[in-house]
């Protein structure tokens, strides 16, 4: 065992001197998808670094392990949300369960489990340019004991959920409801809804998840949307795949050809939602007819207010939420909440919808990098005051890359990508002899339009636009842009210029 690896695996148990005791040269920060995907490429490309992964939750899997409602699965297909160098086993839309049982497969043959401390939560970060280290605050959860530990590189992936609140809008009459109200962000294991009435509020890929996992055992559930969103029904399992495994086609080349499959669907949506977006709209609205019960108002229960793909496209294994429909175990209803009465919640119609129990699938709030005070030499970060660099560092902030994965394609697609770029700065930082890199603006970049975080024209979903305010911002100019297509960046990433003048290394 190397020198550096007895200090990325040193036992927690601390004296009272503690709190200064321990460094590493890379600290990641989550031990989700991203933070997992980080740690596989950084010991596979670095094997003489040390590093750990610290995570606030109890355990491992991120947003798989704070979301337990029914029927939790994938939005997007698992051979683009795995891991491009963990062949994908099973089928294309997976539980939550399933999910989980992957990471700890990745985690085991990575021998990661040393390097993970949980209930680790990281309140402040600091970086002196003096000692050109990062110096980190973290509260024990268990414990409650204060640690700080020191890095040479900042790796944030703690994705962009904030865990702790989730989005609760309130509604008159609320106070008066003697039903029960659940979120699904923080759903009650013990819940029977065994003979209930249901109302889920909402109609993103939540509400198309619980409604027909629900529907099994309650009485009846009712699907309240104030305004439509697009779905699409997906066979559980791509036909291509069990045409390769028929053929005992190895399983590496059949994630990869599935993975390429998959990502060019969705390029292809994506396409056409610029270039066609009514053709896309009318295929979307046909591809539901036939699912549907007999006269059911489709263009008025499934037609959003926004063009395909400014918001998510939500997917539907094998269709089970129109199935839900057809067999009279859930409705729709496409109206505005005017209150909650005692006993259900009466919409703008004038129409009363009896509950049992209502479960707001309202949605999250986006957490910028987990809600982290971050300070550079003393002054206060302010992220609404900067650019992105690449969508993977942050300008005048040294040695910090984050991930943040796509809204349309699989998020893991570009936590791959986003490992390469690191893993070649870190290589480039080395030929170098540097110590620090900073993102920073060049003198031709200083008449640069400063734009939003997301461009509501391209991306418009609530919980983005709820949170601009508190996000840094993009410029009109590459690399100062972020939210590309991964078919752009699949080329763009790998090419990336690391010594283009964008990148100061010291």
């Amino acid at each position: 065992m190397t020198a550096t690896t007895e200090r990325a695996t040193a036992p927690e148990t601390r004296g009272s001197d503690a709190r200064d005791s321990e460094h590493v040269d890379v600290l990641v920060v989550g031990a989700g998808v991203s933070g997992i995907g980080a740690a596989h490429h950084l010991r596979e490309r670095f094997p003489d670094r040390s590093f750990v992964l610290l995570d606030a939750q109890d355990n491992r899997g991120g947003t798989w392990w704070t979301h337990r409602y029914p029927g939790v699965r994938s939005d997007s297909d698992l051979f683009t949300y795995g891991y491009r160098f963990k062949p994908w086993r099973g089928p294309s839309i997976a539980a939550g369960e399933e999910i989980l049982d992957y990471l700890d497969e990745v985690i085991e043959e990575d021998d990661l489990a040393g390097r993970i401390r949980y209930h680790h939560r990281v309140t402040a970060a600091s970086w002196s340019t003096e000692d050109r280290r990062w110096t980190v605050e973290v509260t024990r959860g268990d414990t409650g004991e204060q640690l700080r530990i020191t890095t040479d590189f900042l790796w944030m992936c703690q994705g962009y959920y904030n865990h702790a609140e989730p989005y609760r809008p309130r509604w008159e009459g609320m106070d008066r409801y003697r039903g029960q109200v659940v979120h699904p962000q923080q759903w009650p294991q013990d819940l029977d809804l065994t003979g209930t009435r249901v109302v889920v509020v909402g109609s993103g890929s939540t509400a198309a998840t619980l409604v027909p996992a629900i529907a099994q055992d309650a009485e009846h559930v009712t699907m309240l949307q104030r305004s439509p969103s697009y779905f699409l029904a997906m066979p559980l399992v791509h036909e291509l795949a069990v045409t390769l495994r028929q053929l005992d086609v190895p399983e590496d080349w059949t994630h990869e050809i599935v993975r390429r499959a998959y990502a060019a669907q969705t390029n292809e949506l994506a396409r056409l939602s610029h270039e066609a977006p009514d053709e896309l709209h009318e295929f979307l609205m046909e591809s539901l007819r036939p699912l549907l019960p007999e006269g059911f108002d489709v263009d008025k229960h499934f037609t959003p207010r926004y063009r395909p793909w400014q918001q998510r496209i939500a997917f539907v294994p094998e269709g089970d939420l129109f199935t839900a429909l057809r067999e009279g175990r859930a409705s729709i209803v496409t109206d505005t909440i005017d209150t909650f009465t005692e006993t259900g919640i009466r919409v703008g119609s004038g129409e009363e919808i009896p509950a049992d129990v209502v479960v707001t699938a309202t949605g999250f709030d986006l957490s910028a990098f987990g809600d982290v005070d971050f300070s550079v030499d003393g002054e206060p970060v302010e992220f609404p005051e900067r650019v992105t660099w690449r969508g993977i560092m942050i300008s005048g902030i040294p040695n910090m890359a984050y991930v943040f994965g796509y809204f349309r394609h699989s998020w893991t697609l570009r936590a791959d990508l986003v490992s390469d770029v690191v893993l070649r700065l870190f290589e480039t930082m080395q030929a170098k002899g540097a110590t620090m890199v900073v993102p920073t603006l060049r003198p031709e970049d200083a008449d640069m339009q400063i734009r939003p975080w997301s461009d509501p024209e391209n991306f418009n979903a609530g919980y983005v636009l709820r949170s601009q305010h508190v996000l840094f911002k993009q410029g009109d100019r590459e690399p100062w842009t972020h939210m590309l297509e991964h078919a752009q960046e699949a080329e763009l990433l790998p090419r990336a210029d690391l010594e283009d003048g964008t990148l100061v290394y010291r």
